[in-house]
C-alpha cells in the first residue's frame, strides 16, 4: 500500500495540473498512462486542436446540413464568422437579461398577479442543461422564479405538474424550447399544459415564451397567438451544447441565477482549451485520458462521482453531451467503427451506500471521474466530532473511494473545482464540451451529428401510424375481435405482429376505445369498444 501511495505522489509532478483560466484543476496520478504515451498522441492531438480551431472559425460541421457548430461564439461573440451573427449573439443576451428584469420587477406578469414560477417545457439539451444549471447554482430562499421542469410526453408525470401547480397558473411563466417545434415530447407538454390553462379560465398565451427556431412550426404558434416573447435558437447550436444560448440562460436569468458569471466561465475555459500545449490544456488532458482509459473505442464506461448535492444532476447532463456526441456507427471516413463511451453516475457519497461495491470489487469495466469541491458550505459549520466537519466526512469519502478503486486496479480522473458558482459552473460545461471535440477528433468520429436520434424519431412516427391503423380496422369491424396476429395480417403487415401485441395491450388498459377479451399471452384477442 505504500509503495502505491508512494508511486501516486511521484506521478504528481507530471501528472497533476493546476489550469486556473478554467478553474479547474485536472489530476491524473491515478490514471496509468505508460511511459510515452502523451508523446504519442502528440500529432492526432495536434490535429484535434487545429481542427476545434476551424470550428471556431465558422467551418462547416455537418457536411450532409452545410450546418457549422458555433456554441462557442455564446460566450465569446467577438469570435462569430459574420458581424451579423455576432450582432444576433449579443442582442439575444440583451434580450434576454431585459425580459428577466421585466419580469421580476412585475412588468410583465400573470393574468393572477407577478410570476412567482417558470416552467420549462422542453425534453433533452432543452431541459437537461437548464435542469443542472438550476440545481447547481439555486437556493430556495434566493431564487427571483420557482424553476420546474416538464421534459417527457408521460400522461402521469405531465399530471403530477399540472396538480403541483393547481391554483397556481395565472402566476406561472411557461417557457417552451424546442428548435423545430415538432418534437413530439415538447410539444405534447405544451398542449397539456395550454388545456390546463383553458380548464382554468387562463389564457396559455399570456403565461407562455418560446425560445425556438426563426420560422418554426412553434414560431409560427407563438406568433399568432401573441405568446408574450420569442427567443431565438440558431442551426448551428446543437441541444446539447445549448445551454450558453437562449435555451439556458433564459430559464436561469428568470430563476436570478448570475448568467454572465455563467457566460465568463464558459469563455474562460474556452480560452485555457485552446491551449496548444496538451500538458497544459485542460480539455486536452481530459480527452486523452479518455483515450487511454476507453482504449480509444469506449471499452470502458465512465462513472461520474461528483461529491457535492449541487453536482446531482451532472452525470445526466453529461449523459446526452457525451453519448450524443460519440455513440457514431461511422467514422469520417464511412467505416464502421461503432464509437462511443457510456456515461451514468450520481452523487458522493451517496454512491458509497450504492455501487461502489460492483465498482471496487465486481466487473472492472469502467474508470470512474470523481468531481472534488473544495469550499463546503457558505458560512460556518458545527463539529460533527471534535476537530472534525461534516465536509471533512465527504472530503474523506471521496479520497477513501479513490484509493479503494486503484487498490483493485480501477483507474479514475479527479476534477477539483473550488465551489460550486455561476463561473466554475460555466467552466466544467465548457470544459467538458471541449474534451467530447478533442475525443471525437482522435477516434476520427464528427461529434455534431446524430442520425440515432432522427432515426428513433422515424420509428416512434412509424409505430404511430401503425396504432392508428389498427384501431381503424377495428372500428370498421364492431364486434369482431383479433390477435396481434390476425390483425397484422389484416393490415398487410404480418411482420408488425409483435409491435402491435404491445400497441394493443396499452390501449386496453386505458379508455381508448379497446378491449382485450379474452386468450392469453400474445393469443389475447382484441376488439373495438362501442
Amino acid at each position: 500500500m505504500n509503495a502505491t501511495k508512494n508511486l501516486i505522489w511521484s506521478r504528481a509532478r507530471h501528472a497533476y495540473h493546476e489550469c486556473p483560466g478554467a478553474a479547474v484543476t485536472v489530476d491524473l496520478t491515478h490514471v496509468d498512462f505508460p511511459d510515452g504515451y502523451e508523446q504519442s498522441m502528440a500529432r492526432p492531438m495536434k490535429a484535434a486542436l487545429e481542427a476545434m480551431a476551424a470550428l471556431e472559425g465558422g467551418a462547416t460541421a455537418n457536411p450532409d446540413e452545410g450546418r457549422m457548430v458555433g456554441h462557442y461564439w455564446l460566450r465569446n461573440p467577438a469570435l462569430a464568422p459574420t458581424a451579423a451573427l455576432r450582432a444576433d449573439i449579443e442582442q439575444t443576451v440583451a434580450a434576454v437579461k431585459a425580459f428577466a428584469a421585466e419580469v421580476h420587477v412585475g412588468g410583465v406578469k400573470g393574468e393572477d398577479g407577478a410570476f412567482e414560477r417558470v416552467l420549462v417545457i422542453g425534453i433533452g439539451g432543452s431541459a437537461l442543461g437548464p435542469q443542472f444549471v438550476a440545481h447547481a447554482l439555486g437556493h430556495p430562499a434566493k431564487d427571483r422564479l420557482e424553476p420546474l421542469f416538464l421534459d417527457n410526453t408521460d400522461p402521469d408525470g405531465i399530471d403530477r405538474m399540472l396538480a403541483r401547480l393547481s391554483g397556481k397558473l395565472g402566476r406561472t411563466l411557461c417557457v417552451v424550447i424546442s428548435k423545430s417545434g415538432g418534437t413530439p415530447e415538447t410539444r405534447n407538454g405544451m398542449l397539456e399544459v395550454a388545456a390546463a390553462y383553458r380548464v382554468a379560465g387562463l389564457s396559455f398565451a399570456h403565461h407562455a415564451v418560446a425560445v425556438t427556431g426563426a420560422g418554426s412550426q412553434l414560431d409560427r404558434v407563438a406568433t399568432a397567438e401573441g405568446w408574450l416573447r420569442r427567443f431565438p435558437m440558431w442551426d448551428w447550436v446543437g441541444g446539447r451544447t445549448s445551454e450558453t444560448s437562449a435555451v439556458g440562460l433564459l430559464p436561469a436569468a428568470l430563476q436570478g441565477l448570475d448568467i454572465e458569471g455563467l457566460l465568463a466561465g464558459a469563455r474562460d475555459c474556452d480560452v485555457a482549451t485552446r491551449e496548444p500545449d496538451a500538458g497544459r490544456n485542460p480539455a486536452a488532458l481530459l480527452a486523452l485520458a479518455w483515450h487511454f482509459l476507453g482504449e480509444g473505442r469506449g471499452s470502458r464506461d465512465m462513472v461520474v462521482l461528483p461529491y457535492k448535492d449541487r453536482l446531482e444532476l451532472l452525470s445526466r447532463y453529461l449523459q446526452q453531451l457525451v453519448m450524443e456526441s460519440l455513440g457514431k456507427e461511422f467514422d469520417v471516413d464511412g467505416r464502421v467503427v461503432n464509437q462511443g463511451l457510456a456515461v451514468y453516475g450520481n452523487k458522493g457519497s451517496t454512491d458509497q451506500h450504492a455501487y461502489v461495491q460492483q465498482l471496487r470489487e465486481g466487473v472492472s469495466n469502467f474508470f470512474a471521474v470523481f468531481v472534488e469541491v473544495l469550499r463546503d458550505r457558505e458560512g460556518d459549520g458545527i463539529e460533527v466530532e471534535p476537530g472534525v466537519t461534516s465536509g471533512d466526512y465527504l472530503a474523506g469519502f471521496l479520497l477513501g473511494t479513490r484509493a479503494a478503486l486503484y487498490e483493485k486496479g480501477r483507474q479514475s480522473i479527479t476534477l477539483t473545482v473550488s465551489d460550486v458558482s455561476a463561473r466554475t459552473v460555466g467552466s466544467l460545461i465548457a470544459l467538458f464540451e471541449r474534451a467530447v471535440g478533442l475525443y471525437a477528433s482522435l477516434v476520427r468520429i464528427n461529434a455534431y451529428h446524430q442520425p440515432g436520434v432522427e432515426a428513433g424519431k422515424k420509428a416512434a412516427s412509424a409505430v404511430l401510424a401503425l396504432q392508428r391503423s389498427a384501431v381503424a380496422h377495428l372500428n370498421a369491424h364492431p364486434g369482431e375481435s383479433f390477435t396481434a396476429g390476425t390483425l397484422a395480417s389484416a393490415l398487410g403487415k404480418p411482420e408488425e405482429a409483435g409491435t402491435l401485441f404491445k400497441i394493443l395491450n396499452r390501449l386496453a388498459a386505458n379508455p381508448r376505445g379497446v378491449s382485450r377479451v379474452g386468450g392469453e399471452g400474445v393469443e389475447a384477442r382484441f376488439t373495438a369498444v362501442g
